[in-house]
Formats: structure tokens, C-alpha cells, sequence
């Protein structure tokens, strides 16, 4: 795990370690250590952590350079239109709403199949 992100992050919102340790139910010395490089996350807690901070697992783990790796890699000047658009249509998944953080993932993923696929 890149560990200055997870710094970057709790700083860039002006949380403090407690706060996020009490929104994982963890430690706040486990959290702590996570930053710090002492502790590894579990693939659970990086998962929550992406949730929390609404950012990618990917960006977290350093696979990718910016915080949302859908608008990092795939976007193109459409997104937020297309996002717009994509608010008239209800969206969902399991009964459930998509978020907008999930819409954009689900763009990605299109985009990204399709660029595999050459279409």
C-alpha cells in the first residue's frame, strides 16, 4: 500500500485518526499503523478505506496515480454530460440506487471494455 495516500487523504478531508478509526471500528493505533507502514490493512479494510475516502482500492494500492482511477484513465470530455444525462434514468442495481461515484465506475468499465475489444 502506498502509505503517504492514506495520509494525504486524512488530511486533505481534515480528519483526524480517531475519525477514521471509529468509521472502519477499528483502533485508532491500528489505523495508525497503517499510515505509518507498522500495520497492513486487510483486503477488507482497504476496501472500506477506498469507500470512506471515495476513492479507488487501485489508487490506494498505487496502481494508479489519481484518486479516481475512472476519471484518471478513461474519461474523456463527455463524462459529466453523459453523467447528466444518466441522472434522468433511474439506475439500479439489486433494488438499490446507483451512486454517482458508480455510475462513473460503470462508464469506465464500458470504455475500458471497449477499448480492449477495439470497438
Amino acid at each position: 500500500m502506498v502509505l503517504n495516500r492514506l495520509t494525504e487523504l486524512r488530511k486533505s478531508k481534515r480528519w483526524s485518526l480517531q475519525y477514521i478509526a471509529d468509521r472502519l471500528g477499528i483502533a485508532k493505533s491500528t489505523y495508525a499503523g497503517y499510515e505509518s507502514g507498522y500495520r497492513e490493512p486487510s483486503l477488507e479494510a482497504v476496501k472500506m478505506l477506498a469507500d470512506l475516502f471515495d476513492t479507488s482500492v487501485d489508487f490506494l494500492l498505487g496502481r494508479v496515480d489519481a484518486p479516481d482511477f475512472s476519471m484518471e484513465r478513461w474519461s474523456t470530455s463527455k463524462t459529466e454530460n453523459e453523467l447528466k444525462e444518466l441522472d434522468k434514468i433511474p439506475l439500479a442495481v439489486d433494488g438499490k440506487a446507483l451512486s454517482a461515484r458508480e455510475v462513473k465506475q460503470l462508464i469506465a468499465f464500458v470504455r475500458a471494455v471497449r477499448e480492449i475489444e477495439g470497438q
